[in-house]
Formats: structure tokens, C-alpha cells, sequence
């Protein structure tokens, strides 16, 4: 074993590493993942890989799938085609009005769908006999298989032009699953449209996908975020990944049964993402502790095999995770991930945006290298301040 592979090469800067956009769940919400890629892409920020869940699956097939010159353009002419059926604006400004006008759009989908997206069923699935796969959901997803047909190119996601990684789960076996354009190319098989599908599939509003003889839901059911799955498919080269989340795990207690029930969603969605941030940062501090001890052994214990063990298992890259996520407005409910209305679109994509402009206010922080520790976490705060690991910067 040679010595230089008891200390691994110095950290690159973030801006040389593998640019990874990661998308979680959240239905209406995912407009702010498309005004956050906008705002992105004004900098510069091309992702190199984009893996999403559900609504992101959605937003990150429309990325991969087109030119970079393309996207936005893409991204816009979807979220504008959904959010068509609702296009008129409250009258009053408080925010009870608002949260009333929120309330009847969303009743206005769940009756009528959402255009490009879902249909409702006639007759409904409660008339449809057992067993028939239309008696298994409210609504039909044809018409997003025609939209994603339109607005994807998937011969350049399986031509591999920037890595595309989608999760879903299995109806009957309950195990999650990444559709990853990367590893189908390896095994002769092909991203298609009911694969994105199959990602966004949430029951009992949508029906399963079946992909190879297995039917898949949305992957939001086991984890709403795809985090991991990137830390742990990559773990040679550099990685710098936005992270755009939808819910937020931290919020006020409730007041009214309406904030309780925004407030379970929110918990339930928002997959714990502090908590697996925070577990993969203490993971990659303690291979670097493993390194540090390794380093300080007399030489004739680096080369017992225990040692070479533990080297190769204390190897890593270095990752920047900046992690922003979208935080729910005063007169927003448990409806919000289905008011598909058109000011509450144009108010996500927003958000998104002005929210990458507060991040890359400490754009410096992305372009010097990592000292010391070999994963960091940059996350804004509701206030526009950074946090760096969690602590006030």
C-alpha cells in the first residue's frame, strides 16, 4: 500500500465538482423548482445530473430532456398549460380572502383536473367493478404521458446528455427503486415517459404505473427526497448539489385544524431532510477522522490488512450540498400541493427564484475550496441569512 492513499487528494472547489440538482415531491409546489432552475441557469448553473421525485421527477425529465437553451422556455410552457384552469385572482388582499380563493381553486381541480395532467374519472372509481385497474384511482394520467411526450426529448436523456435518476416504489413489494438513464444504458433498457409517471404516481388520486411486470407508485410514499440516493451512487468525484425541497420539516405550531393538517403534510413529505443532511455529514467526518488516525500509525501497521480495509472504505469526495427550500406564505393550507391556480404558480416560481439571488449573494462560499470537513451544508433561512452546517453564518 503506497502512502499517498492514507490522504486523499486536497477538496476541489465546488465549481469544478459533478453539478447535481436534486427535486423533491410537492405537487402544485413544483413551480418553485422551476423558478429555482431559472435562477440557476441566469448564473451559469448547468447541472451535470438532476434526480427528482414525483412533481420533481417531472421538472427534472423536462431538464435533462431538452437543450440547456431550451429548459426554461420547456419549464414554462408547463407549468403555464397546468395552471390554466384557474387563471382569475382574488378580489380582497387579507390573508383570509386568500386563503378561501386558495381553497375554492383547489376544489376547482379536484373536480375538473388539471389540464396536460389528470382528468377526473367518469364513472368515478368507486363504480368501477374490483380489480379494474380504473376502480384503483380518482383520476387518469393519460394526458401527462402526451405532455411529457411532447415536451421531453427522451432519446437525449438516453443518449445520455446529463443524467437523469427518478424514484418510485413498488405496489406490491413495497421496495424503492431509482430509474437511472446511467444504469439503464448499461443493461440495454430505456427511460420513457412511464417511468416519470410512475415517479408522480400518488395514490388513491393516480393510478400505479407497471414497468417490467411491476407496478410502482410515488416514490414520495418511502422518501420524498433523492439525497441519498445521490450520495450514495456517487462517491468518487466531487459533488456540488442544490437541493430544491418543497416542505419544510420546521414550522409553527398549529392553530386551527386547517394549520394541523398543513402541518402533517408538511412532516410527512419534507422526509426528514435535515436529519439525513446531518447523517451523511457525520458519515463523511468520520471517514475523515478514520483517514486522520490511519495517517498516524507506525509504519508497520499500514500495511496490515485491516488497515487497507479500512482505507478503502475512509475514500470519499467532497461534497457541497445548498439547500434551499420553498416555506409556506400565511394563507396557504394542506391544499397548497394542488392548487395548480395560476397566481399560485407564478408566486411559487417566484419564490424559487428570489431565493437562488439571496443563496448566490454568498456566492464566494461555492467558489473557494472546503477546508477541514469533507461534506458542507449551506441552507437559507427564512429571514435570507446563510447557515452554514446548520450553524448561523
Amino acid at each position: 500500500m503506497n502512502d499517498h492513499s492514507l490522504h486523499p487528494a486536497p477538496p476541489s472547489t465546488p465549481a469544478k465538482a459533478q453539478r447535481v440538482l436534486v427535486l423533491q415531491g410537492g405537487g402544485a409546489l413544483g413551480s418553485y423548482q422551476a423558478g429555482a432552475y431559472q435562477a440557476l441557469s441566469h448564473f451559469d448553473f448547468e447541472p451535470d445530473w438532476v434526480a427528482g421525485i414525483s412533481i420533481g421527477a417531472v421538472n427534472a425529465a423536462i431538464i435533462a430532456g431538452n437543450e440547456p437553451r431550451e429548459r426554461v422556455e420547456k419549464l414554462k410552457e408547463f407549468w403555464n398549460m397546468v395552471s390554466a384552469q384557474v387563471s382569475w385572482k382574488p378580489i380582497a388582499k387579507s390573508d383570509r380572502s386568500r386563503s378561501l380563493f386558495n381553497e375554492t381553486s383547489a376544489a376547482l381541480i379536484a373536480t375538473f383536473g388539471v389540464p396536460g395532467f389528470f382528468t377526473p374519472r367518469i364513472p368515478p372509481a368507486p363504480l368501477w367493478p374490483p380489480g379494474h385497474p380504473e376502480s384503483q384511482s380518482y383520476y387518469d394520467t393519460a394526458p401527462l404521458k402526451r405532455t411529457l411526450e411532447r415536451l421531453v426529448d427522451f432519446d437525449r436523456i438516453n443518449d445520455l446528455k446529463c443524467r437523469l435518476s427518478v424514484g418510485a416504489v413498488g405496489v406490491t413489494t413495497g421496495n424503492f427503486r431509482y430509474f437511472d438513464n446511467f444504469e439503464f444504458k448499461l443493461l440495454g433498457k430505456r427511460i420513457g415517459p412511464e417511468h416519470i409517471m410512475a415517479s408522480g404516481a400518488l395514490p388513491p388520486g393516480f393510478p400505479s404505473v407497471e414497468i417490467e411486470g411491476e407496478h410502482y407508485w410515488d416514490g414520495g410514499i418511502a422518501s420524498n427526497t433523492p439525497l441519498d440516493y445521490v450520495l450514495e451512487t456517487e462517491t468518487d468525484r466531487d459533488l456540488l448539489i442544490f437541493q430544491v425541497d418543497l416542505f419544510s420539516a420546521r414550522g409553527p405550531l398549529p392553530e386551527t385544524l386547517l394549520d394541523a393538517a398543513e402541518r402533517e403534510k408538511d412532516i410527512r413529505f419534507s422526509s426528514r431532510t435535515r436529519m439525513n443532511t446531518d447523517k451523511n455529514r457525520a458519515i463523511h467526518n468520520a471517514r475523515r477522522a478514520v483517514r486522520d488516525l490511519i495517517a498516524k500509525l507506525p509504519d508497520d501497521l499500514r500495511n496490515d490488512p485491516s488497515v487497507e480495509y479500512l482505507c478503502k472504505a475512509a475514500k470519499e469526495n467532497t461534497v457541497t450540498v445548498v439547500h434551499l427550500i420553498y416555506r409556506s406564505k400565511n394563507y396557504e393550507t394542506s391544499s397548497k400541493d394542488y392548487d395548480f391556480s395560476h397566481i399560485a404558480m407564478v408566486e411559487h416560481w417566484g419564490a424559487g427564484e428570489r431565493d437562488v439571488h439571496l443563496s448566490m449573494r454568498h456566492k464566494d462560499l461555492l467558489e473557494r475550496p472546503q477546508s477541514g470537513e469533507t461534506m458542507v451544508t449551506y441552507d437559507l433561512t427564512g429571514d435570507g441569512k446563510l447557515t452554514i452546517n446548520g450553524k448561523q453564518e
